[in-house]
């Protein structure tokens, strides 16, 4: 009776210990999923949101939701790193968004491979979807408009003081002095992403090399939103501009002012003196005598 009494209890104890660490085990992967998704989120804020959605439609780039059921996550993993590798080689799926989003390709990124499943975590999580609230935006005035003119080409200075839009970028514009050439130009950047891309890009740059320049010189609101308008005004009228072709002007230019001073030389050199100074002398004092 005792033995079978101990037994039982032993039992009882070994089942709830299993039944504890089992739970144990769940609760702790649950904690990991979590951490790892909010990782994700952070990384999916700073260096995804300017071009993707996680349920609200397609951005700059395409809507992420459901990406892992699409994709294979070592695919995934290799296009985030080395998307113009793999589109390079000739992969189909890569090559098939390249033709969809022309002109858009996305820069390679320096995340590990563990930071891109953190990011996937939280797509899967659930949490982005609740996130994606749709962005309602008001209405550009006139006065926006040509504050976003001023910001872009360096008129107005940008509140904290970043690089100017025309120090890289151009656009075709009669009131818009020309700019850049070291950057896409923006005249048709509004028919190519839409207001939300372009809002996205100038809100939170995606590339490197904008990331670098106002990483500490952000712009504001006012500012994003001003130069948004300027660009979609731009976009709308460009059939309206002169064509900005300098070349045959800059020749034209180049030869008017050849011309004059090939003029003046001549008007200089017919006037030179003739012979040396020493001569001149020497020739009135023959004279003289």
């Amino acid at each position: 009776m005792t033995t079978s009494w101990c037994l039982s209890r032993v039992k009882r104890a070994a089942a709830v210990s299993v039944t504890l660490l089992i739970a144990s085990l769940f609760f702790s992967a649950a904690c990991a999923a979590q951490s790892q998704a909010e990782q994700g989120q952070t990384i999916f804020q700073t260096t995804c949101f300017a071009c993707h959605t996680v349920g609200g439609g397609r951005l700059v780039g395409p809507d992420l939701e459901g990406v892992g059921e699409r994709r294979d996550e070592d695919w995934i993993i290799e296009f985030v790193q080395h998307s113009q590798s793999v589109i390079q080689s000739g992969d189909a799926q890569a090559v098939a968004l390249a033709e969809e989003y022309v002109g858009l390709l996305m820069p390679d990124n320096p995340l590990t491979a563990d930071q891109v499943r953190a990011v996937l975590a939280y797509i899967n999580s659930g949490q982005a979807t609740a996130a994606a609230v749709p962005v309602v935006v008001a209405p550009v005035t006139e006065e926006q408009i040509l504050l976003g003119q001023g910001l872009f080409q360096g008129t107005t200075r940008l509140t904290n003081a970043g690089p100017t839009c025309n120090s890289c970028h151009d656009v075709t514009n009669d009131a818009v002095i020309g700019g850049g050439v070291l950057a896409v130009e923006l005249t048709s950047v509004f028919t190519r992403l839409g207001g939300p891309g372009v809002r996205a890009i100038i809100g939170s740059p995606p590339f490197p090399v904008m990331q670098r320049a106002y990483q500490d010189k952000p712009l504001t609101d006012d500012e994003v939103a001003a130069l948004v308008g300027f660009l979609e005004r731009a976009d709308a009228e460009q059939a309206f501009q002169q064509p900005r072709d300098y070349g045959p002007k800059l020749f034209g230019a180049g030869v008017v002012g050849a011309a004059i001073l090939l003029t003046l030389y001549s008007m200089l050199w017919s006037g030179r003196l003739k012979g040396s100074v020493n001569q001149a002398i020497y020739d009135r004092q023959v004279k003289s005598t």
